[in-house]
């Protein structure tokens, strides 16, 4: 017996037992333990009770000890706000040493009964802590040309080639920032990205060419803190040619390339092509060299708090049992951790990583970035023409550095990667996508429900399973309901109809007998 059918019972004989003599109570009782399967000691408690003690009950509260309570919770929300509101998946391993870090730059002051209970913290509760916050709150366009066929020099490397690295071999991607539109000049970002630890470099082109491309990469060697060792990028042109391929050659570079239209073996950079430039720079037009000064001021900033600040998870372990694919990930560590604990990495730039990490403020480098981001937006194309750009980078760089007490409350950056181009409105679709299941029988339904308008889609149903074995079964009654609701909406609407016209027919003729009336009289 179910537990709602034990308690219908209880209901139903509780009152009778109550005012019944003993022998009586007796026999009520041995068929209810019988019944219900209690216990006779339990059975006799639950019948001689009231519904005054049922109601008594059910308004008893059970207090439970508040571990983390509002004081804890301001102080994570704090913290999560500086960390760019990240996953607790991901904060939550960080957490002493960003907690650390704030402390160190006078942005957040917690007590220790606070400190250990921030500390012991688990992602599960801090996900329910987030709950309430998080509450209140196009076609695709490619812009990659292959290659010419130089690709047969360059070896593939795909996804599964990945397993076992050291910090140098990267990946590398351009992210175009083009609008809706891909003629004409326009910037791009290149990114590269370290497979071992995911340190992340984004750097703006003002063209899309091999030159641009090489001296960004040179570039971007000068401010790596270890070697680049490997270099794998995807089909296009500014990427597979002769001078890329003689300057890895003479830098002793290994320079490998994915396979074409397979994005999954560069998922690494793909995936901070989208949680990184798009989710900061977003999906408008830039041109110019203006554009290009406030791209990479903004991007200089970037790098800091991305590498510094912002963890991620490696995956270690996927396996498939049955439907399911079970995914095992590590603990979620910055970039610069990632590097501290490396082997490969000399003791004097570990040290210079820890100096660069004491010396950083997150919440500073927060407000640098949503500035650089309001400026950077000024040079969107829909804008650029209201815009005076002479020293507008010298005044930003300006208005950067001449902040020596960091404002009030933490910023939060602007996610421009959820104002994408919205795609073009689609026509109303008006055929079929799949055969009607109720192709043959629809008449005789729509007999049936002249006649009987109140039938319910279960009821014809089980009908039509009746008459018509394997045409139909219990799998199409959401359907049938959807097909009775829509037939009954337009006989509502013929009723409707018939009425008007009824009702316009009736006020015409009073019309007339009126008239004819006024005649007679006159």
């Amino acid at each position: 017996m179910s537990l709602s059918a034990r308690r219908e019972l209880l209901e139903r004989i509780r009152n009778k037992y109550q005012t019944a003599s003993g022998n009586e109570k007796t026999k009520i009782l041995d068929a209810f333990v019988q019944s219900s399967g209690y216990r006779r000691k339990y059975a006799i408690s639950l019948l001689n009770k009231t519904e005054a003690d049922d109601l008594e009950a059910a308004l008893k509260i059970r207090q439970r000890h508040k571990v983390y309570d509002d004081e804890v919770k301001q102080a994570f929300l704090a913290v999560w706000r500086a960390a760019n509101e990240i996953c607790p998946k991901r904060l939550v391993p960080f957490l002493p040493r960003f907690l650390e870090s704030l402390e160190a730059h006078g942005h957040l002051i917690v007590s220790e009964r606070i400190r250990s209970r921030l500390l012991n913290l688990s992602a599960a509760t801090a996900d329910r802590m987030l709950k309430s916050e998080r509450q209140k709150g196009r076609k695709k366009m490619s812009t990659t040309k292959s290659g010419t066929l130089l690709k047969k020099q360059i070896p593939i490397r795909t996804f599964a080639d990945w397993s076992d690295v050291t910090p140098g071999f990267v990946e590398a991607d351009l992210v175009a920032h083009c609008g809706t539109r891909i003629d004409g000049a326009f910037l791009n970002t290149l990114t590269i990205t370290d497979i071992a630890t995911g340190w992340t470099e984004v750097i703006p082109l003002l063209r899309k060419s091999e030159a641009d491309v090489q001296s960004a990469l040179v570039n971007i060697r000068s401010i790596l803190p270890f070697p680049l060792l490997g270099l794998d990028t995807d089909n296009g042109s500014e990427f597979i040619n002769h001078g890329l391929l003689k300057y890895c050659e003479a830098e002793c570079i290994t320079f490998t390339r994915s396979r074409a239209y397979r994005k999954n073996d560069q998922a690494h950079v793909e995936e901070k092509n989208g949680s990184i430039v798009r989710r900061v720079v977003g999906y408008d037009r830039f041109e110019g060299l203006p554009a290009w000064r406030a791209m990479a001021a903004l991007y200089a900033k970037l790098r800091l708090y991305v590498n510094y600040f912002q963890p991620s998870q490696k995956l270690l372990l996927k396996r498939r049992e049955g439907s399911k694919t079970i995914k095992r990930y590590d603990q979620a560590k910055t970039p610069c951790q990632r590097l501290l604990d490396s082997p490969h990495v000399p003791p004097a730039k570990k040290q210079e990583l820890q100096t660069n990490f004491r010396d950083l403020d997150p919440v500073s480098l927060l407000q640098q970035i949503r500035l650089l981001q309001d400026e950077l937006n000024k040079h969107a194309w829909l804008h650029s023409a209201e815009v005076d750009v002479p020293n507008l980078v010298a005044e930003t760089i300006a208005k950067i550095y001449e902040l020596k007490e960091p404002q009030s409350g933490v910023p939060k950056l602007i996610n421009y990667s959820r104002s994408k181009v919205p795609r073009k409105p689609m026509p109303p679709r008006t055929h079929r996508t799949r055969k009607d299941p109720f192709e043959k029988t629809w008449v005789i339904v729509n007999a049936r429900l002249k006649i009987n308008p109140t039938l319910t889609a279960k009821d014809l149903l089980d009908e039509l399973i009746a008459e018509y074995p394997g045409e139909h079964d219990l799998k199409q009654k959401r359907t049938l309901q959807r097909r009775i609701l829509a037939w009954r909406q337009e006989q509502y609407s013929l009723e409707a109809h018939h009425r008007k016209l009824t009702l316009d027919a009736t006020s015409s003729i009073n019309i007339f007998t009126d008239l004819a009336e006024l005649a007679t009289r006159a």
